[in-house]
This record gives structure tokens, C-alpha cells and sequence, in this order.
């Protein structure tokens, strides 16, 4: 079978120019290729208006390049348009540019604002602040001209008709981040100016002299993050009732090569099962199993959908077998003994890779092996001709599916890589790309960094354990960087995550703003404290008293009888905080776990 590799959206041409112009009552967004193409938003109601006419000739208080438009969204008092506002071309893939996202900006269009109630602006309030936390989101990456939410083998079996199609029509919804805020847009019939965002990592880099044949390639990684259940490390955790799951990324490994064009397919995702894990100002909260009756229909809601996109499916369990974590994996393999047609491979990497040893993976691979090289890869030569496909996925996990699982899945990529280059015959069967020391140097320092991204979106932090991915073992710069992500994430985790995961579900869609609906935000009792400044205060304060008795407690009996009764109420606050741990912590407010 021949094909052709997707040349982008066809005769339908996105814009790629554009420039904000700021009046008094309306913003109008323009075309520079193409200045008939334009439209505007009032600023008092947010109104679209897609015929401007000559509008947009009068008096304009200031005028701005910006490189596109993410979405709108509606508040309490108004609308809200957001738009990109720096990029950087960060590589290709299939031969056209893509764009890292590295500023965003909200035009506020809430002239009601002035009408509302007070509780409103409080709630206004606190959602403007929700909407700065997305102008700050991590990770995103988009094209002008091919959409980057399809992998390639699924890119290349789009009929000729869908292909000549706007980017958000082709697009999978599973993987545009912004979606929801596409809405109006899509609404008002804006294609040129809808630009499809995925949420992950794309790395990309060249080589000359790549192996034996002194051949020029690309590898390119490009991770896309699931918005179904999008949420943060501790928030969002598990899958919900209809079978999604957290953190669910489906990473693609490109390989261009003296013509030859070849996709590797990973995912990754949470414990498909319903639980939580709730901060409470402990370092390793309880983990909690939910016992409900949908609990193995969840499960096969998950593999069904996965089955149907992906071919087979192999899980890889990597968790721990001791503890709450091993409770959960136990639970997750009695649910996978149900579903025959999976296969499920538990493997302790703790355990086994204990010592910092990470050649350990190699125990594993030989488990899975068979199956995985059944599941191959997708080729097609210089001509369009398909070569292979791939027939199925592994899908990797850990507890929060980072650190991990992303060491084991860059040891999959690099053997599915291998057999790659010696089916197309720039390895021979004795060769691998360990044995080329730069090439191999820049593999492993791509998937570190694919890491680091793909867990910014989900705690906060860079990864853990990316020493072992990018030198095979542990150094001990990489041990103290470890202990220091492992703190951030403790405080990042307790203390900033519930308006975070707020943020997430606001411009998901997953929460929608009801002006007729009670407030997220009236709060009661315990929940009205300032988190992490009001446990500290309260501790620092009676330790220093208590101190200072103590340090006086040998002068009179007055002194020592205060140092007691401080010292009680020290241990009494110590003991009230860690009953109410969970009451200190940032939590959101605005959507429930599941």
C-alpha cells in the first residue's frame, strides 16, 4: 500500500501572523497575510463579531504582534480571550515547524464586573487568579501547518477528505489541551485563527554521520498528555467512572532516515482503579482503595478503549509490593486477571533496581520481549509504502507514572529503536545505538528531558531518577537533586496544588462558571485558614515561647511551671495540626475527585 505523509491541512491555510489592535470598546484580531481576515470582541460584553468591516480603521490605543488565539472563556462578569504572546520554534516534525508556547495573556472583556455583588467579586476574584495559573501552564506546543495531536500511523490513515480539513476538525479531542475554550471559535466559524494546543513535550534534533552509513536523521519525541482527567499529582489520581485516568500520555518516538519515516508508540497512564490519596501534611499520605461496584467495569471501560485505539495492550506494573502501594497493586492485578485478552506484567522496580542498578530493566524486557517485538512499530519508505505497523501498545505505570516509568519506557525505546535501524539496514544484527556514544549521549538526554516536562504537568517538579536514564546509574549530583524534587514536590503538593488543579478544571471544562449556582468559595470552620502560613504561625510561635520558658525554667519555680504549660500547648497545636493535616492543605474547590 502507498501513501502519501500528511502535508498539513491541505488548501486550508491557518494564520500564522497576526496582530492585536486595542480599542477603546472592542479588541480586533487580524490577519497580516491576510488582513481581510479579522475579528473583533467587545470589550464590555465579549461579544465576536466576525464582519468588522472598516471598524477596525479608527483610533486604537495600541497595537501588538501576537502568534495566536487558545480560546475564550466566560466568568461571572464577562468573557475572557486568551492569546499567545511569545514562541519559539523548538523543531519539525514531518518536515513542519513547531512552536513551544512561552507566553500566554487573558484580554478581559468584564464590564458587568461593576454590577455584580460583592460575593460575586470575591468569586470573580479568585477565578482571575485561577486564570493566571493558566497563563503560566507548562508544556505547550502547537503547528500551523499538521496537527500534532495524531500519531503518525493514525495521521497517515485519514481519508483525503478529513485531511483537507481545518487542524481542529482532524485533531483527536483526547489531546487538544484547550478544547473547551475553542468553543466560541469554532462557534463563530473561525477556522483560520483555531489553533489546535497539545499539552506534554516534543524534542527534536538533528545528527549528521548518524551511524554506518554517514546518513543525516531526526528523532523526534513527542508526548501528548490526555485532558479527560487532567489534574494534578495528588488531586487526580486513578481513572474515574467512565474508564479515564490520570496522567495518561501517549508518547510518540520518530525516526526519519534517508527516507524512511518509522513511529514507536508508548503510553502511560494511572492505576486504572477508583482511589485517592489525600494530602494531610504527612510526607507519604495514605492511599486509599475506593470499594465501589463499578470498580471492573472502570477497568474495562479503560482496556476497551485503549484495545480499540491501540491494537493490543500490555500493561507493565511497576510498583512496589510492600505497603499501601502494594495493596493497590494486588487489587490491580486481581481486576487484570479478569480481562484475559490483556496482559499484565507485574515488575518491582524498587526492587529489583535497587542500588541504583538500572541494567536490572533488562529482567523485565526478557519477561516481555516476545510479545513486545510482536508489537512492532510503524515504517514506510521513501515511495509512501508501508513497511509495518504496529499492532499494539505497553502500557507503562508506576504510582504516578513519572519517574519510573519513564527509565522503563526509554529502555523500550531504545531496543524498538534498534530493531528499527537494522530492518531498514543502518545497524547490522550485532550493532545497537549504544555502540554509537554522541548519538546514544543525545537519545538519553532527549528522554530525560521528555520527562522532566511530563512531569512538570503533573507535580510540579522535574523527574526523579532521570540519572538513570541519561548515565544508567546514580550520581551523586543527581541523589541531592532528587531529595530537592522530592521536597518541592512535598510542598508544592500540600500547599499550591488545589488551585492549580482548580485552574486545570476551569479551562478543561470540567468545572463551568454558573452565575445562578452557590458559590465554590464560602468557606466554613477550619477551611477559611490561610494553609501553610497559619499551621506555621501556630507552631513557630509556641516553640519560640516555649523555648525562651525553658531557657528560664532553672531560675524559679514559675518559670519551670510556664515551661510545662507551654511545652503542653506545643504538643496540644502539634498534635491539632496533625489530626486536621488535611484541613491546612491547599485542596481545590471546584470539582470533586472523581
Amino acid at each position: 500500500m502507498d501513501i502519501q505523509v500528511p502535508s498539513g491541512s491541505g488548501a486550508f491555510k491557518l494564520c500564522q501572523e497576526m496582530e492585536l489592535l486595542e480599542f477603546p470598546d472592542k479588541f480586533v484580531i487580524r490577519s497580516l497575510e491576510s488582513p481581510d481576515q479579522a475579528f473583533s470582541i467587545g470589550r464590555f460584553d465579549g461579544k465576536i463579531e466576525t464582519q468588522i468591516g472598516d471598524s477596525c480603521s479608527g483610533s486604537h490605543s495600541k497595537v501588538s504582534k501576537i502568534y495566536g488565539v487558545v480560546g475564550t472563556i466566560r466568568l461571572l462578569a464577562g468573557a475572557h480571550v486568551l492569546i499567545i504572546t511569545s514562541q519559539k520554534k523548538v523543531g519539525t516534525y514531518l518536515g513542519f515547524p513547531i512552536f513551544q508556547v512561552m507566553s500566554m495573556k487573558f484580554l478581559s472583556c468584564n464590564e458587568a464586573l461593576r454590577r455584580s455583588t460583592s460575593q460575586e467579586k470575591r468569586d470573580e476574584a479568585y477565578f482571575m487568579t485561577l486564570l493566571r495559573t493558566v497563563e503560566s501552564t507548562p508544556g505547550l506546543y502547537y503547528s500551523y501547518g499538521i496537527d500534532l495531536t495524531l500519531n503518525l500511523q493514525r495521521a497517515l490513515k485519514l481519508t483525503e477528505e478529513r485531511a483537507s480539513k481545518p487542524l481542529w476538525k482532524q485533531a483527536d479531542p483526547r489531546f487538544v489541551w484547550n478544547r473547551n475554550l475553542l468553543e466560541e471559535l469554532i462557534e463563530c466559524k473561525l477556522d483560520p485563527f483555531i489553533i489546535p494546543l497539545i499539552q506534554g513535550n516534543i524534542l527534536s534534533f538533528q545528527t549528521v554521520q548518524f551511524l554506518l552509513k554517514d546518513a543525516p536523521a531526526n528523532i523526534t519525541l513527542i508526548s501528548r498528555r490526555c485532558t479527560r482527567r487532567l489534574g494534578t499529582r495528588m488531586w487526580r489520581r486513578g481513572a474515574n467512572l467512565e474508564g479515564d485516568v490520570a496522567n495518561f500520555v501517549e508518547t510518540e518516538q520518530l525516526l526519519e532516515l534517508e527516507g524512511f519515516k518509522s513511529s514507536f508508540l508508548l503510553v502511560r497512564g494511572s492505576i486504572p482503579l477508583l482511589w485517592e490519596q489525600i494530602v494531610d501534611l504527612t510526607y507519604k499520605p495514605r492511599l486509599n482503595i475506593i470499594n465501589h461496584e463499578e470498580t471492573s467495569k472502570v477497568v474495562e471501560r479503560h482496556f476497551h478503549d485503549l484495545t480499540q485505539r491501540y491494537g493490543e495492550v500490555m500493561v507493565v506494573d511497576l510498583t512496589n509490593k510492600h505497603g499501601d502501594e502494594g495493596q493497590l497493586s494486588m487489587a490491580y492485578a486481581a481486576e487484570m486477571q479478569k480481562l484475559p485478552h490483556v496482559r499484565y506484567v507485574s515488575f518491582d522496580f524498587h526492587h529489583h533496581c535497587r542500588n541504583s542498578n538500572f541494567d536490572n530493566v533488562q529482567l523485565l524486557y526478557d519477561q516481555i520481549s516476545e510479545d513486545f517485538e510482536k508489537q512492532g512499530y510503524f515504517l514506510i519508505d521513501s515511495e509512501g509504502k508501508i513497511l509495518a505497523e504496529q499492532k499494539g501498545v505497553a502500557r507503562v505505570n508506576c504510582i504516578d507514572c513519572l519517574d519510573r516509568t519513564n527509565v522503563t519506557q526509554s529502555y523500550l525505546a531504545r531496543e524498538s529503536l534498534n530493531s528499527q535501524l537494522r530492518r531498514i539496514g543502518a545497524l547490522s544484527s550485532t550493532e545497537c545505538i549504544s555502540m554509537f556514544g554522541e548519538i546514544y549521549e543525545k537519545f538519553k538526554t532527549s528522554w530525560a528531558e521528555q520527562g522532566d516536562e511530563i512531569s512538570l504537568g503533573y507535580s510540579g517538579t522535574f523527574a526523579m531518577k532521570s540519572d538513570l536514564v541519561r548515565f544508567g546509574r546514580q550520581t551523586f549530583p543527581g541523589l541531592i537533586k532528587d531529595g530537592m524534587t522530592a521536597l518541592s514536590r512535598y510542598y508544592l503538593n500540600n500547599f499550591h496544588d488545589g488551585i492549580r488543579q482548580d485552574a486545570m478544571d476551569l479551562v478543561s471544562g470540567h468545572y463551568t462558571v454558573n452565575g445562578n449556582r452557590p458559590s465554590p468559595f464560602q468557606l466554613n470552620g477550619f477551611e477559611s485558614f490561610l494553609y501553610l502560613p497559619v499551621a506555621s504561625a501556630l507552631l513557630l510561635g509556641s516553640l519560640t515561647v516555649t523555648t525562651f520558658t525553658l531557657n528560664q525554667a532553672g531560675r524559679t519555680a514559675h518559670h519551670l511551671v510556664s515551661s510545662v504549660l507551654w511545652a503542653g500547648v506545643t504538643a496540644g497545636l502539634m498534635a491539632l495540626v496533625k489530626a486536621n493535616g488535611r484541613q491546612f492543605c491547599s485542596r481545590p474547590r471546584l470539582c470533586g475527585l472523581l
